[in-house]
């Protein structure tokens, strides 16, 4: 009896796993061989190499031609089912929860913005705010100058009420100006409207048709999606988009976004004015093409959703091709070079013949892409003195109260103590230490007022390595972003001194934590 009740089980597990596998199936994009879309494998390569002598560090990226992916990679520890931080490309996602709204007759590109903020709204509206329309944010042509993200976002629990409180010095729709609150607002408008946030309202018009999972979003402290950042999904999932995109909001033979709002959201609607610089200086920059509806105009006829330290989708329509990519990197433009570089001139109208040799050596070098782990190497003989001691630091503005460490097996545990929580952080000796931790990692908005909240914890790659007898370098990925963080442990007797380094700090100055 027993017997069969576990065979009933198993069957059921099996056809669940089936359909399962069947669905994930269904929903992924369809593949094939570079040189049959038009594309030279060798090509690849040149961008493959290009990319790993460049300063630019790649996570991930997709390259699709005619609807189908032709090259796809990760550099390890990145891997295919982890999402990762889109900063800014998550505009773009807000942009299309308007054009949905829109759709649906919920709003116009025309409405007031006033109108949507009867309770937030200053004493006394001056003119240029009364006339502030949706169209305005969705441009990034609201008037307000400087930029007053980093500012309300630290600041203010209530951001549409201090982004409608901000003088608006230039009238509505005469000059450009990047304005991350502003999206925040949209976003604040899309949940008013139709009593969903973002993230919600997207999910049955967007995410499950194109087969999009476990997306999720940022949170500001009123419960509404950030807007402007704080968006995750996998490289995957932006490739999707953007060839729904490409398809002018068609997905497997069903209209999901209207023909008319995709093209007004990716045709220029407003330029971004350099009298300093040439023509030609501007026919170099992706960023003097023009801007839609939160969304750039690239050169080449093409158009990106674009987040900050390099994170893309490229739609290419005179290509038929999408490319999407996550990086970490100082400079994006260098990154968009390559692209151009490289795999632009790789794409030819016509089918290619086809190229064994060249297509197998472009699949090696993908299964083989890696970011570089630190030196595996013996255990310093410190390593068993300071084996289960604590390490007390001084008051710091990271508020770390203290670290102890555990080694065995070629594996690092360090806890890390808060003012307020213990972290447990694991660190691999020549190899990438998986692990999970609700410790907040690097990040651009981190001084925000619930940063990160709505998250769930986040996964981290660790490596460690001795860099002489008495210093401990530990290197932890967020493998979920495109953020790193570099601990340097320097031991004395009975004392221990750290200085950390995030990332995106490219000058590399450091926080020091002293005994």
């Amino acid at each position: 009896m027993i017997s069969k009740i576990a065979a009933v089980i198993l069957s059921l597990f099996l056809g669940a796993f089936s359909i399962e596998t069947q669905a994930q199936q269904v929903s992924a994009l369809p593949r094939s061989s570079p040189e049959k879309e038009g594309v030279s494998s060798s090509g690849i390569i040149r961008f493959l190499d290009a990319v790993a002598g460049s300063k630019d560090e790649f996570h991930s990226f997709i390259f699709l031609r005619h609807g189908k992916v032709i090259a796809e990679g990760w550099w390890d520890p990145y891997k295919p089912a982890l999402k990762h931080t889109l900063y800014s490309v998550s505009k773009s996602f807000t942009s299309t929860a308007i054009g949905f709204a829109v759709s649906e007759g919920r709003l116009s590109v025309n409405d007031k913005v006033i109108s949507f903020f009867p309770e937030d709204l200053p004493d006394t509206i001056p003119p240029n705010l009364s006339v502030l329309t949706v169209k305005d944010l969705l441009d990034m042509s609201e008037g307000q100058d400087p930029e007053p993200t980093s500012k309300v976002i630290t600041m203010d629990s209530n951001w549409a009420r201090s982004f409608l409180a901000i003088p608006v010095v230039h009238r509505p729709g005469t000059q450009f100006l990047y304005n991350s609150l502003g999206v925040y607002v949209l976003a604040a408008i899309v949940q008013k409207v139709v009593g969903q946030n973002v993230v919600d309202y997207l999910t049955p018009r967007l995410f499950q048709p194109l087969g999009i999972t476990d997306a999720d979003w940022e949170i500001s402290p009123q419960g509404i999606n950030t807007g402007g950042w704080g968006l995750r999904l996998k490289t995957e999932d932006l490739a999707k988009v953007g060839q729904l995109y490409l398809q002018e909001g068609r997905w497997k033979g069903k209209q999901l976004l209207p023909a008319k709002w995709v093209e007004e959201a990716t045709t220029a609607s407003i330029d971004q004015v350099h009298d300093s610089l040439t023509r030609a200086q501007r026919n170099y920059n992706d960023w003097l093409q023009g801007y839609g509806y939160l969304f750039w105009r690239c050169r080449h006829h093409a158009y990106r959703a674009d987040g900050a330290f390099g994170q893309y989708i490229i739609v290419m329509p005179d290509q038929d091709a999408v490319l999407a990519i996550t990086s970490e990197t100082a400079d994006m433009q260098d990154e968009l070079n390559l692209v151009w570089s490289y795999l632009l001139p790789a794409m030819q109208k016509n089918p290619l013949p086809a190229a064994p040799k060249e297509t197998a050596a472009l699949q090696q070098r993908l299964a083989s892409l890696a970011l570089p782990l630190l030196p595996g190497t013996a255990d310093a003989p410190a390593a068993a003195n300071i084996s289960g001691k604590t390490f007390s630091f001084a008051p710091n503005v990271n508020h770390i109260t203290g670290m102890s460490f555990s080694f065995k097996d070629h594996l690092c545990q360090l806890t890390l103590q808060t003012d307020t929580a213990a972290y447990q952080l694991s660190f691999g000796s020549g190899k990438w230490a998986a692990g999970k931790t609700t410790l907040h990692g690097p990040h651009l908005t981190s001084p925000a007022k619930a940063s990160l909240t709505g998250l769930p914890p986040f996964r981290t790659a660790g490596s460690y390595r001795w860099k002489d007898a008495n210093t401990l370098e530990l290197v932890l990925r967020f493998i979920e972003s495109p953020h790193t963080q570099t601990i340097d442990c320097h031991f004395d007797p009975g004392k221990m001194s750290a200085t950390i380094y995030n990332s995106f700090d490219f000058a590399h100055k450091g926080i020091e934590l002293h005994p």
